[in-house]
């Protein structure tokens, strides 16, 4: 039996993304806030550290796994960091720019209307252009500044329990080879005990999907139902566009059925001259499972509005996200013993604005309140911990997001009705014609295959590129020899019954060329994993028609290495 070292800490976080940084720092300062008032006389109890605040990575630093369009609502951060954004500020973050110009487009294939209104839920004045893997690097710097303990590098691989409740988490273990034998370097992972584990994942966390299922933590909710992002940064040739410009667009190339649309923004100020983030958003819901994200993606690039700014350009990185797109009826419940779900973990997004960095951050505030509490009352049972939700609900956060609290939902028959229910919505303040709009898990929306498919885009290599090219500029590593992190329960369904009813989508949905179908000894097709060019994305663990992936970390310190995004 292996033998692990176990650490007892107060507080342990999983995930170090804009919530889980949040969490952290907001503890610290909270906690020095307690301790003074101690030292003063002004409080009775004992004190606290914020050493014993783990905050557990697994990319190899932070920021690394971070990506995101991004247009931040800095309300969350200006909350967290009231003087992020003064010029002279020592706490000044490394925001790209100021949105100085909106616009909104449908496209068709050949052209473009621009709408003569921005929706008002699309305006993005007062926001701010940024790199969230920039945003994320600072902020962990500034957690770190404060004591809490940060270790990068190391996956969370399941949970901890005792008596029922959730009792930490358990480390990946380092240094396995493809069957899971220790090799030589063999380090065993660690049982980090904690009284509050904070599950700060990001959409579809591994341990937050293991949790809910335990705890039946969706009981009554709407299915959590996501989109998948695929992302682009370029250098293009100055003059091409406005610094400061955020365009939206709906339409092309995703067809009226698809829930979607995408962007280009101008990144000036702190980021290198020149550079645009450029991508596409696709719903996981859709029907023809012979749709490939980052195909239309490469396909969007090549509409006249884009390749006038692209063409002479240079591809610089790319990257590829899920976002829980679900809404205020499919958070789960937030808390339970011992642990609380945190941001895009929990599924905090205003998927009508397109955002949710401020949320995420306000959430992982409100935890580190309730948790400082729940230390002071050395209580941490799931009816102390449940004043976390009541924060929520009595916080902006619901305010926002109850106003968007149908939104997805409306797409579910298509952009016409869509029109219809989204604009009575906003007439009547998130409702619509019902007081709650039910959903469905995207994967069960996938149609049967039916002869022939798409048309493919062919790659040039100049302003469009094959997967594998793009995951060259995601800086994606892993360690080769190591257990496949992609569980798959019957690989005959694959290669059998999926072929026949769906073509294998999972070859098309993947941004990252991992599935893959062969031609075995046989003659037939046979599935053929490529899990070291995994993007971290969890797309197949969502959209798999059978529910039969399970996405788990691969060997910490493994994936992609993002800059910039």
């Amino acid at each position: 039996m292996t033998q692990r070292e176990s650490l007892e800490v107060d507080v342990l976080i999983v995930g170090a993304g804009p919530a889980g940084l949040a969490t952290a720092l907001r503890l610290a300062e909270l906690i020095e806030q307690h301790n003074a008032e101690v030292d003063a006389g002004k409080r009775q109890g004992k004190k606290f550290s914020a050493e014993e605040i783990y905050l557990l990575e697994k990319g190899r630093e932070i920021g690394s796994h971070l990506l995101s369009g991004a247009v931040m609502d800095p309300r969350g951060l200006r909350e967290l960091v009231p003087n992020f954004d003064q010029p002279d500020s020592p706490d000044r973050a490394p925001v790209a720019s100021p949105v100085l110009r909106d616009a909104v487009y449908f496209l068709t294939e050949q052209g473009q209307w621009q709408l003569p209104i921005t929706p008002p839920f699309l305006h993005n004045h007062g926001n701010y252009i940024v790199s969230l893997n920039r945003l994320g690097r600072w902020l962990g710097q500034k957690v770190e500044a404060k004591g809490v303990s940060v270790f990068t590098g190391f996956a969370g691989k399941e949970l901890l329990y005792e008596e029922g409740r959730v009792a930490g988490v358990r480390t990946d273990d380092k240094g396995l080879d493809r069957d899971g034998k220790p090799k030589s370097n063999f380090e065993p992972g660690y049982d980090l005990r904690a009284k509050v584990t904070v599950l700060a994942e990001g959409p579809r966390g591994s341990l937050t999907k293991q949790l809910i299922a335990r705890r039946s933590l969706d009981q009554g909710r709407n299915p959590q139902v996501y989109a998948v992002g695929v992302k682009e940064l370029w250098e293009v040739p100055a003059g091409r566009i406005d610094p400061g410009t955020v365009i939206h667009t709906a339409g092309w190339p995703l067809t009226r059925d698809q829930y979607g649309g995408g962007w280009l923004y101008s990144m000036p100020g702190a980021m290198p001259e020149g550079m645009i983030s450029i991508g596409l958003v696709a719903g996981l819901d859709y029907r023809d499972p012979t749709f490939d994200p980052h195909e239309a993606f490469q396909r969007y690039k090549t509409h006249p509005l884009f390749r006038k700014i692209l063409e002479g350009g240079k591809l610089l990185k790319y990257g590829a996200k899920t976002i829980p797109e679900g809404g205020w009826f499919s958070l789960p419940q937030l808390s339970t013993d011992g642990a609380l779900l945190v941001g895009d973990s929990a599924g905090f997004l205003n998927s009508q604005r397109l955002k949710g960095i401020h949320l995420a951050i306000k959430s992982g505030m409100l935890a580190a309140e309730t948790i400082l509490d729940a230390l002071r009352k050395d209580d941490f049972a799931e009816q102390s911990l449940s004043d976390y939700t009541r924060r929520v609900e009595t916080s902006w956060v619901k305010e926002e997001m109850w106003k968007a609290r149908n939104f997805h939902q409306a797409f579910e028959g298509g952009m016409l009705s869509a029109a219809f229910h989204v604009g009575l919505q906003m007439l009547t303040g998130g409702r619509g014609l019902y007081d709650r709009y039910r959903s469905h898990a995207g994967h069960e929306r996938l149609q049967r295959r039916k002869d022939g498919g798409r048309a493919r885009i062919v790659p040039d290599g100049k302003l469009t590129f094959d997967k594998l090219t793009d995951v060259y500029h995601s800086a994606t590593k892993h360690e080769e020899a190591q257990p496949c992190h992609l569980l798959i329960t019957d690989t005959d369904i694959c290669n059998t019954r999926c072929a026949a009813e769906y073509g294998n989508p999972c070859q098309y949905f993947c941004p990252a060329a991992v599935y893959e179908m062969v031609e075995g000894k046989d003659g037939r097709r046979e599935l053929h994993l490529n899990p070291s060019n995994c993007v971290h994305c969890k797309t197949c663990d969502i959209m798999d028609p059978y529910q039969i992936i399970t996405w788990v970390p691969p060997e910490g310190g493994g994936g992609p290495n993002y800059e910039n995004l």
